[in-house]
């Protein structure tokens, strides 16, 4: 058989007159590199200015809102101030939605949950956008799970936004750029930021800085693991929910949702003149789904009426402040080169067992201090 640009013939090796059953195989000849056409120089990605980026996400262009999203997750310091002129330029526009955080133990349903409510809200008419904060692999330092193909439908729906980003290790796998991440989709015009966490027990609290209602989804059964989590995650709730009540798992849920409320009631409510309450849901089925949405936007109404919900968000820009002012001069010092060189004697030192513990300590932060006692040169 022949081609204009190529042959097809069967191997010398094969035998005389055996059929293709037999030696189903045939060789293409290569192309002529002569011959070939010259392919199409490779586009570079276009570097946008941070006033076309802050255009194109008040325009409600999502592949721009993804691209600064990008630039502020960023660690590269060519990206640091790009980040923050964008920050800058979209502020005047942001404040107008309900964030919500969502957590609880690995497997109690948190990204099934979000999904059916981000899809019956989107039917309503609203617009979502869903910050899912996946695991981080310890070799690639990517997501695992990967929330944007878990949540196929919400994932289809046209005014909703999933934003998977690994967590990096950090605690509560919530870092500061998930700030900024929410601070670009409220700008676009997602009225509701629903933002999902590793859920990894008690560290969760971060999360409680970044958001206006706090919701613990919780598992069936737990029984004893009650007592192990009520004092970190149960106390700065708003509202625990119950997830999976369908089947012949609806009794237990209900058992567990009494427990939960027989404990709530000795402990003091996370906000102010609310009062948090356990309730049932069932992402399968969406039983209870959107009446978990009502409480939120009771809450919400409460808050704004009150004026509770200018006074936290001020608080918790001024701990945003605290935590970027800690880790920036945490950093300076660390990667300050005298700094450096004193842990790297002090680790010889201990590792040949010549010194203790807190001499070590003593003699780093002397160096620290040192270090930031120096007059600047001119």
């Amino acid at each position: 058989m022949a081609n204009e640009n190529y042959d097809i013939y069967k191997p010398e090796w094969i035998p005389e007159g055996a059929s293709n059953e037999q030696y189903p195989g045939f060789v293409m000849t290569g192309v002529n590199v002569q011959d070939a056409k010259p392919r199409k120089p490779i586009h570079k990605p276009k570097n946008y200015t941070a006033q076309e980026l802050i255009d194109g996400i008040l325009n409600k262009n999502r592949m721009l809102l993804s691209k600064a999203i990008t630039i502020i997750e960023s660690n590269a310091p060519k990206h640091f101030e790009l980040g923050q002129e964008i920050i800058k330029g979209i502020l005047p526009y942001t404040g107008n939605s309900i964030r919500v955080g969502i957590t609880g133990v690995p497997g109690a349903g948190k990204s099934t949950f979000i999904e059916a409510l981000g899809s019956r809200l989107c039917e309503q008419g609203k617009n979502v956008a869903v910050l899912a904060v996946d695991p981080s692999s310890s070799i690639t330092k990517g997501s695992i799970l990967g929330d944007k193909t878990r949540m196929e439908t919400l994932s289809k729906q046209p005014n909703a936004f999933i934003r998977p980003s690994p967590s990096g290790g950090t605690l509560g796998g919530v870092t500061r750029k998930s700030r900024e991440t929410m601070l670009l989709c409220e700008a676009f015009g997602y009225d509701i930021i629903l933002v999902e966490t590793v859920g990894v027990g008690q560290n969760e609290i971060t999360v409680r800085s970044m958001v206006d209602f706090f919701l613990m989804v919780a598992l069936t059964g737990a029984g004893d693991d009650l007592q192990g989590i009520k004092k970190g995650i149960m106390e700065i709730a708003d509202a625990i929910l119950v997830n999976k009540a369908d089947g012949d798992n609806k009794r237990k849920a209900l058992v567990a949702r009494a427990d939960y409320e027989q404990v709530l009631h000795y402990l003091r409510p996370a906000t102010e003149g609310w009062v948090t309450k356990a309730y049932t849901c069932s992402s399968y089925t969406g039983e209870g789904v959107l009446e978990m949405w009502d409480v939120i936007e009771e809450f919400r109404a409460m808050m704004v009426n009150s004026g509770r919900l200018e006074k936290r968000r001020k608080d918790q820009t001024l701990e945003w402040i605290n935590h970027m002012t800690e880790e920036h001069v945490h950093n300076l010092v660390f990667n300050n080169p005298q700094v450096i060189a004193a842990m790297a004697d002090v680790e010889k030192l201990i590792r040949a067992d010549q010194i203790s513990a807190t001499m070590a300590a003593q003699n780093l932060i002397d160096k620290i201090e040192e270090e930031l006692c120096k007059p600047a040169e001119k």
